[in-house]
């Protein structure tokens, strides 16, 4: 994402904040950004032999090597810029400061984390402590 598109984000978050009729009390409200891809290595025991009975009288298939794929999939861990801020956070030490979390700021959080919140499309109510980190 670049510098102007991130700029257009914060701009687009403060006008669709001031909006939302709702005032949230633990979450921040967050719209989610298009999933993280990544590249995983998948190894998966490949065999070159037919089943072979043994003294038992059991069927087994020895394997003797291990293929490994590079697959892209999506991250544990997704952005999104965020809408609302709950209202103990306006009140807590940490607004004023470098760490303080703004209306309009792209956080990473897990993707699992979190509900989604189904009063505002494709957002997410996040907790505090389910923040990653925030884009700089």
């Amino acid at each position: 994402m670049g510098e102007d598109n991130v700029i257009d984000q914060s701009q687009l978050a403060e006008d669709l904040s001031s909006k939302i009729k709702y005032n949230f009390l633990d979450y921040f409200l967050v719209k989610p950004l298009d999933p993280i891809k990544v590249k995983k290595t998948f190894s998966k025991p490949v065999s070159n032999s037919k089943p072979n009975k043994d003294a038992t009288g059991i069927e087994a298939i020895d394997y003797d090597v291990v293929e490994t794929e590079v697959k892209e999939v999506d991250s544990d861990y997704r952005r999104g810029v965020v809408l609302k801020r709950p209202l103990y956070y306006e009140t807590s030490d940490v607004v004023g400061t470098e760490h303080e979390i703004k209306i309009g700021d792209i956080i990473v959080f897990r993707d699992a984390a979190g509900s989604t919140f189904d009063l505002l499309k494709d957002s997410k109510l996040i907790r505090q402590y389910d923040v990653i980190a925030i884009e700089s």
